[in-house]
């Protein structure tokens, strides 16, 4: 069947957008040709640095003819409501068909050419193709990333002919900018396209550009001895900077190695998108660079290599200079500039934050076994790096420079590594802290981060999440769970709640009291005059005047415990965990995340055996019968009788077998022994199921029938000591 090529060619396209470009231009163009009915074999999008290139293997020629029948108003509808749908079908309504009271339209279309539906297509996706920045050109209204310069549309070797805004679509396309011929070529297909792009020096596919950087990568520095360091998010960028990418090793001074390796691979990465090097067997980095060219030089790159050699030496020297001036200053000084700079209007000042995570952090100290004075010192610590010339530059480095010049400073390494590491983890594939310290700060610096904004109301909605409050949870998450942490999430909440709010209603409030009792006698200063006024145009209370009290306390508390169980669920559905074995443990009111975890992962074992699965449907099977009762009136209560006259054996053999399984539930919930507290729960297994095939439980006799309700809610009762049963689908 025929094949389409479509390439949209323009001047280069900022290498972060390109694969996002890639991925809007298929599901465009997948939108549109299915809504049109076309199907196909197979489709591939490539994105360059100055072409995004679309083909598709087997479309038909044509669009299939469509037979619809459409539903209208009823025949005793409105004048109006029938208007409207004669409108929508384009009918008349003696076109119309009325069966059994209602009005249907019957619609026949003959199919179009695909070439048709192509350009209209293409025509559609440009106009409205989500570029995050895009701009105009010359006098068109039409808007790209970059101006266009040519269009190819090819459909079985045969221009689709059509215009958008002055560039005319055909069969020919450019190489490379400077190595290529200079002379447009026409192509007849895909494979005549690809094939005649590398012969002009431009690589199509991002995955053959990697490969060729890398392998010329390692290529130059094995020729020295040397070796790449890997890094693939740089890759990824150099890879949309150059159609046909050339590794070139550069030199650098070898006195900006005294600085950090972070810095000077920062400078590399972001500045310069250079790779960084090292020695085989050796910490640290190397004397050298790898820089991506775009051209292959005449003289093997050594022009190229000395002048990007001069402009990283720039770089580092301005590096060099923070390095020197940041250890003159310290953290004294740069804590007191945090006093200035707001975090938010509603959350106070980051000397206010830091204030906060501190008294957290020495709370939280003890449940890691970390030691509290040095817990808190860190925290104090944490952000005074923001205030640094060194994190002014390169913001990517805040935490690790604090860390460096923490210890420069002569503070104990637990405190220089809380420092460095407290934004940890920052995503799913970042490491997770294990240092005691460490944990007590990044979690304290976390949690007030979610206590705060769930305290002012500025929770994440839909896809939204302009504070990473989801990333701070999962942070949590990962830290309490990689951990092993002890720690109720309640009153961990609950001490972040009371800090904040001591701080930005008690304190300030109590501040003012005093202020007027001492203007009442006439005693006060000019500037505590002008606190009084502050504080009187303050908002104490962040918005609400009423003040804080301790169902405000609970309500944060309750939406954060909802927050954490919708990441914990997420987390562990990553993990191959069903979302509904979590639900299950949550609803039993739990809040230590470790020992839900160990519950879901029990319990998930338990399900996937012939004893779980079908104690769980006797468990649905007993909840619908109470259920049923429950809505006729209260269940009967008390203990369940086992002496009656006739009783069935299965009935008492349940009754025994719930009595027992209660006692071993407890005490495996007890020791948090979640394996042998459903080994309990199997041993009902065979008793319920004996229970259901020889026991009426609605039985005419009024005393066997409550009997019976009394035993099926005194297993439906043990079960739900382990999970809440009933929220388990299956």
């Amino acid at each position: 069947m025929p094949q389409l090529l479509l390439e949209i060619f323009s001047e280069e396209i900022p290498a972060r957008m390109q694969q996002g470009a890639a991925r809007d231009l298929e599901r465009m163009t997948s939108e549109r040709l299915k809504a049109a009915g076309l199907t196909w074999d197979a489709l591939n999008v490539f994105a360059g640095p100055r072409r995004l290139t679309l083909v598709i293997d087997g479309l038909p020629v044509a669009t299939p003819d469509r037979n619809e029948e459409l539903k209208g108003p009823k025949t005793s509808a409105p004048a109006q409501a029938l208007e409207g749908f004669l409108r929508k079908t384009g009918l008349t309504q003696d076109q119309l068909v009325e069966r059994d009271g209602i009005w249907f339209a019957e619609i026949s279309s003959q199919g179009r050419a695909t070439t048709e539906v192509v350009a209209e297509a293409v025509d559609q996706i440009i106009r409205s193709f989500p570029w995050p920045k895009s701009m105009r050109w010359g006098t068109g209204t039409l808007r790209w990333v970059r101006p266009i310069k040519r269009i190819i549309a090819l459909f079985d070797g045969a221009v689709i002919s059509f215009e958008v805004d002055g560039v005319q679509s055909g069969d020919v396309t450019e190489g490379h900018r400077f190595l290529g011929s200079g002379k447009p070529f026409a192509v007849k297909d895909f494979a005549d396209y690809r094939a005649k792009l590398e012969k002009d020096y431009v690589l199509l596919d991002v995955a053959d550009r990697k490969l060729r950087i890398l392998e010329a990568a390692k290529a130059v520095c094995a020729a020295k001895g040397l070796a790449l360091v890997d890094d693939d998010g740089l890759l990824d960028e150099v890879a949309g900077l150059a159609e046909w990418p050339t590794p070139i090793l550069g030199d650098m001074d070898p006195q900006f190695l005294s600085l950090p390796p972070e810095v000077v691979r920062l400078s590399m990465k972001v500045h310069q998108k250079y790779f960084a090097v090292r020695e085989p067997g050796k910490d640290g980095l190397a004397p050298h660079f790898v820089v991506v060219a775009n051209v292959e030089a005449t003289d093997g790159g050594k022009a190229l290599a000395a002048g990007n050699a001069k402009v990283l030496s720039a770089r580092l020297s301005d590096a060099e200079f923070f390095w020197t001036e940041d250890q003159k200053v310290g953290f004294d000084a740069w804590n007191a500039k945090l006093k200035d700079v707001t975090f938010h209007a509603k959350l106070g000042t980051l000397a206010e934050r830091v204030d906060r995570i501190a008294a957290l952090a020495r709370e939280i100290a003890p449940l890691v076994g970390a030691d509290p004075a040095q817990a808190e010192q860190a925290a104090r610590l944490s952000k005074a790096d923001l205030a640094s010339g060194m994190v002014s530059e390169f913001p990517e480095l805040q935490g690790i420079m604090g860390g460096y010049y923490a210890r420069l400073a002569g503070y104990p390494d637990a405190v220089a590594d809380a420092v460095r590491d407290h934004y940890k983890p920052q995503g799913p594939g970042d490491s997770v802290p294990t240092a005691p310290v460490t944990i007590a700060v990044a979690l304290a610096e976390k949690l007030d981060t979610l206590v705060g904004f769930f305290a002012i109301d500025e929770k994440p909605t839909g896809s939204k999440d302009p504070y990473a409050l989801r990333r701070a949870a999962l942070g949590v998450i990962r830290l309490v769970l990689e951990n092993g942490v002890r720690a109720p999430l309640t009153g961990v909440l609950t001490e972040g709640l009371t800090k904040l709010w001591y701080q930005k209603w008690s304190k300030p409030v109590a501040r003012l009291a005093d202020l007027e009792v001492a203007q009442d006698e006439d005693d006060l200063s000019a500037d505590e005059a002008a606190e009084l006024a502050a504080l009187k145009a303050a908002d104490l209370v962040m918005n609400d005047p009423k003040g804080y009290s301790t169902e405000d306390g609970a309500r944060v508390c309750s939406d954060l415990l909802s927050f954490f169980a919708d990441r914990l669920t997420v987390l562990l559905r990553d993990q191959g965990q069903r979302h509904d074995l979590v639900a299950a443990v949550f609803a039993l009111g739990d809040d230590d995340l470790v020992r839900i975890v160990r519950r879901v992962e029990a319990l998930a074992a338990f399900l996937a055996t012939d004893d779980g699965a079908n104690l769980l449907a006797g468990y649905k099977r007993a909840s619908n019968i109470l259920k049923a009762e429950e809505k006729k009136g209260p269940l009967p209560e008390g203990m369940v009788q086992t002496g009656l006259a006739g009783q069935p054996t299965e009935e008492v053999a349940l009754a025994h077998a719930a009595a027992a399984a209660a006692s071993a539930v407890d005490a495996a919930l007890e020791a948090e022994n979640f394996a042998a507290a459903m080994t309990a729960l199997a041993a009902l297994r065979a008793p319920v199921d004996a229970f259901f095939t020889a026991v009426m439980v609605n039985s005419d006799v009024a005393e066997e029938r409550e009997n019976r309700l009394k035993l099926l809610g005194q297993v439906r009762g043990v079960m739900n000591r382990v999970a809440d049963f009933g929220q388990i689908a299956g």
